[in-house]
């Protein structure tokens, strides 16, 4: 397990150091190696102790953050809370068949907004990242949407083989686009 600690606001301090990577480290039993852990501490205003942890592993991200009035307190918290979902993606993985290791390739563009005006004929690309897409279940999908606390995520369905989307709806309930079946 490869484990970075970053300190921001404040001085760099070996037993915090030391300290994270033990309580870190001691979740490699949940996850087959390799894993990368980053782990920020930072103060603010003297009394705001806090620890975020982001932790990647064979296609799954995981983070927490936490904030307490001490760093060992916050980052005993954060470690608890990556234990937690930690348990609960184990199990849920132990109930799942496994998906074959077909992945796909998907480009994400971001286009910026004034370049849309009748000023310009195209619009204007600012940044662009390909990232490949793991064939998951739709209950696979929710969980990695929600351990990676994003609002929606795009994915290859296992079953089908098609991109589909699952993303958060605001009523707190989850909501799926896919692609209509071809009737030959």
């Amino acid at each position: 397990m490869q484990i970075d600690v970053t300190f921001r606001h404040m001085d760099s301090s070996e037993p915090v150091r030391q300290y994270a990577e033990e309580k870190i480290g001691r979740l490699r039993k949940y996850i087959d190696e390799p894993i990368d852990a980053h782990v920020v501490v930072s103060v603010d205003k003297k009394i705001r102790n806090t620890a975020e942890v982001t932790m990647v592993a064979k296609g799954i991200t995981i983070r927490a953050k936490e904030t307490t009035a001490d760093m060992y307190a916050a980052i005993d918290a954060v470690s608890d809370k990556l234990d937690r979902q930690l348990k609960r993606y184990k199990e849920k993985i132990k109930k799942h068949k496994p998906a074959s290791e077909r992945a796909r390739r998907v480009q994400k563009t971001v286009v910026a907004a004034e370049s849309v005006d009748e000023s310009h004929v195209e619009p204007q690309i600012i940044r662009s990242s390909s990232f490949s897409v793991k064939p998951m279940s739709v209950e696979e999908a929710v969980m990695q949407m929600d351990l990676l606390h994003k609002d929606f995520l795009v994915y290859t369905d296992s079953t089908t083989e098609h991109l589909s989307v699952v993303y958060r709806r605001d009523d707190g309930n989850y909501g799926l686009i896919a692609p209509e079946a071809v009737q030959a």
